[in-house]
C-alpha cells in the first residue's frame, strides 16, 4: 500500500472508531500510522485533535508545535495552536500563534476572534477592539465578537457605544442582547 493510501486508510479507520465513541482506539490507529509516516500533516492534526478531545491539552500542544514546524504555511494549524495556548494560559504564545495564522490567512475570522480574546486577557483593550471589529467584518451575524466589544465598552463606561452594539444585536440575537442588558444595566429601545 502506498503512503497516500496508508494515511487515508488510517484516517478512515480512526474516524470509524470516533463514530463509535472509541477515541482511545482511534488514537492508537493514528499513532500507529504516525510511526510509519511521522511527518504526515493530516495524521499530526488528527492526533492533536484527539488528544485535545481526550483532555490531554499539553500533549496536543506538543503535537501542534511539531505540526507548525512540518506545515508552517497552514493557518488552521497556527490557529489550533493558539487556541490551546490560550486555554492553557500561555497568552503571549497564543497571541503570536494567532498572529501567525492571520499572516497566512487574514480572512480567518476565528483567528481574529481568538486574538481579540487573548488581547482582552492581556489588558490590551484597544487592540482587542480592533481584532474583534475585524472578526465582525468577516462574520457579521456571529454574536460572540459583538458581545465582547459591548462588554469592553460597558466596562470602560462608554455606554453609548455599548448600547449601540446591544441594539444591533437585538436585530439577530435578541437573547444575547437581553443578556448584555442584564449584565451591563443598559437599556436600549425595543425593536419591532
Amino acid at each position: 500500500m502506498n503512503a497516500t493510501r496508508s494515511v487515508a486508510w488510517a484516517l478512515w479507520r480512526a474516524r470509524w472508531f470516533i463514530w463509535w465513541r472509541r477515541e482511545a482506539r482511534a488514537l492508537a490507529v493514528v499513532e500507529g500510522a504516525l510511526a510509519r509516516h511521522p511527518d504526515e500533516p493530516q495524521l499530526l492534526a488528527f492526533r492533536a485533535h484527539l488528544l485535545a478531545e481526550l483532555q490531554r491539552p499539553r500533549e496536543a500542544l506538543g503535537v501542534l508545535d511539531r505540526l507548525v514546524h512540518v506545515a508552517p504555511h497552514q493557518a488552521a494549524h497556527w490557529f489550533n495552536r493558539g487556541y490551546l495556548q490560550e486555554q492553557l494560559g500561555c497568552l503571549d504564545a497564543a497571541e503570536a500563534s494567532f498572529r501567525q495564522a492571520l499572516a497566512h490567512d487574514e480572512k480567518l475570522d476565528r483567528a481574529w476572534y481568538g486574538l481579540g480574546l487573548v488581547l482582552i486577557r492581556l489588558g490590551r483593550l484597544d487592540e482587542a477592539l480592533q481584532a474583534l471589529r475585524r472578526n465582525t467584518e468577516l462574520q457579521p451575524m456571529s454574536p460572540y465578537a459583538w458581545y465582547q466589544m459591548a462588554r469592553i465598552h460597558a466596562d470602560r463606561a462608554e455606554s453609548d457605544e455599548a448600547a449601540r452594539i446591544i441594539a444591533h444585536l437585538k436585530g439577530f440575537e435578541p437573547r444575547i442582547a437581553a443578556q448584555l442588558e442584564r449584565e451591563t444595566g443598559l437599556r436600549t429601545a425595543r425593536t419591532a
